[in-house]
């Protein structure tokens, strides 16, 4: 692995935004980090650290950095798809199309059905042998509940194409579209009391986002203005949470009747753009000090198994505290100074633990050969376009599904609300399984 990395690093080209790279790793880093953080697991049950000691919350404006994620999801989308439209046949832009999805969703999907799968069969395993209580029915609980972000991205990478056409005619006034669209949504929430119509900002704050990472592709992110927007920002995110209904945390907490995440709030996307703003004005110091060889090149390892990594961590920490819990050793009351004394020691052995699932995992990551838009008339070119949408579709259903019915219950039916559908573990898994399929075959098809 390490002449790899060494080879990969070498051969970057100098065009390549390598800080681009780094946010990638820097933002799922540090909600690994947050999630180990957060867990105050007694052997009574799982809390949240910030529930315990609420003054702790004004982290989460630090912690709480998935709208850079998505930021530079858009920048890398813009990219990937411009990129297969030059080479582009005549009259195939379904093709494009199914290509692009392929292989955006490669990297996201092929180790995530890997963690479905492994997961799906030892939750069966479990409870047919009778098991599923205590530590381990909250571990087949809460472990996929990351997948929430895996949907949300894979909506953002199946509507790239048409928000990028917008933003190539509307530029600035695309985002501000977006961005009106998840104020007016939040009226109607708390003004009007309209039902349901907070999920809409499910797609409006994460696609105002992500279409920065459009802005940022075109150079349109300037000092000036990413000062702008962190300076703004976090005013207004300030003044939101001050003066209107959002709370102060910007992770979700248990029992809150509103959170800033589920469904995401303008206070959410405020924090948002000045988190944006924020890491663009460390640009240039932090272009400097990647073109040192040593730290591209563990920014080159790390993103090789980012997500590997992001999808098994809450595994490595429920291993951890199984075994602690196993082995007698005493889980002091979270907050506590025994507590505190004891977190470099949980934190090293998840991080241990992470990294050998990483090590059993990792090569799911790894992307398959890419394929390149067909010529007219190619096998499977008709209809691709529509049909690994829908693969898209399914899939993001199947994952966010997955991520709030979790693997408890796996015998008894139970079932979680995904909006207004109730969805069960196995239908979830069949409808991650079948959208990737059908992906996987318009994508291939376009050869």
């Amino acid at each position: 692995m390490g002449s790899s990395v060494r080879e990969l690093a070498g051969a970057t080209p100098a065009t390549r935004d390598r800080y681009v790279d780094l946010l990638r790793v820097a933002s799922l880093g540090a909600v690994v980090l947050g999630h180990w953080l957060m867990a105050a697991v007694t052997p009574d049950g799982v809390g949240n650290l910030l529930a315990v000691v609420p003054a702790l919350q004004p982290l989460t404006w630090l912690l709480q950095v998935m709208p850079v994620f998505f930021f530079v999801g858009g920048f890398s989308h813009a990219l990937s798809y411009r990129s297969l439209l030059r080479k582009r046949p005549e009259g195939s832009e379904d093709s494009v199309y199914s290509a692009f999805l392929r292989a955006r969703l490669q990297r996201l999907l092929r180790p995530t059905t890997v963690f479905v799968l492994v997961w799906g069969a030892a939750a069966l395993l479990v409870q047919l042998l009778g098991g599923g209580g205590g530590l381990t029915g909250v571990t087949l609980r809460m472990v996929t509940q990351p997948l929430w972000f895996i949907g949300i991205y894979l909506a953002m990478v199946a509507f790239t194409p048409p928000l990028l056409r917008l933003h190539e005619r509307y530029g600035w006034g695309a985002f501000a579209g977006l961005a009106g669209a998840a104020v007016a949504v939040d009226v109607l929430r708390f003004a009007a009391g309209v039902p349901y119509v907070e999920f809409l900002n499910f797609a409006f704050v994460w696609l105002a986002v992500h279409q920065l990472g459009f802005l940022r592709a075109d150079g349109r992110m300037h000092l000036r203005r990413a000062a702008l927007l962190a300076g703004g920002g976090l005013v207004t995110a300030a003044a939101l949470v001050a003066l209107g209904p959002y709370p102060l945390s910007m992770v979700g907490m248990p029992g809150e009747k509103v959170s800033n995440m589920a469904p995401p709030t303008l206070a959410l996307l405020a924090h948002g753009l000045w988190l944006v703003g924020a890491v663009e004005l460390l640009r240039a110091p932090a272009a400097r000090l990647l073109e040192r060889p040593r730290v591209w090149r563990t920014v080159v390892a790390a993103n090789g198994v980012a997500m590997t990594a992001f999808l098994w961590h809450l595994t490595a920490m429920f291993g951890v505290y199984g075994a602690l819990l196993a082995l007698d050793v005493d889980l002091p009351e979270p907050a506590s100074a025994a507590w505190w004394a004891q977190v470099p020691l949980r934190l090293a052995l998840a991080a241990a633990l992470t990294a050998a699932l990483v090590a059993a995992f990792r090569t799911f990551e790894r992307p398959a050969a890419p394929t390149s838009p067909g010529t007219p008339g190619a096998p499977g070119a008709t209809g691709a376009g529509p049909l690994a949408a829908l693969g898209a579709t399914l899939c993001l259903l199947g994952v966010l599904g997955l991520s709030m019915v979790g693997f408890g219950g796996l015998l008894d039916g139970r079932t979680a609300l995904l909006i207004t559908i109730p969805v069960s573990a196995p239908a979830a898994v069949a409808m991650t399984l079948g959208g990737w399929l059908l992906v996987e075959r318009a994508g291939r098809g376009m050869r």
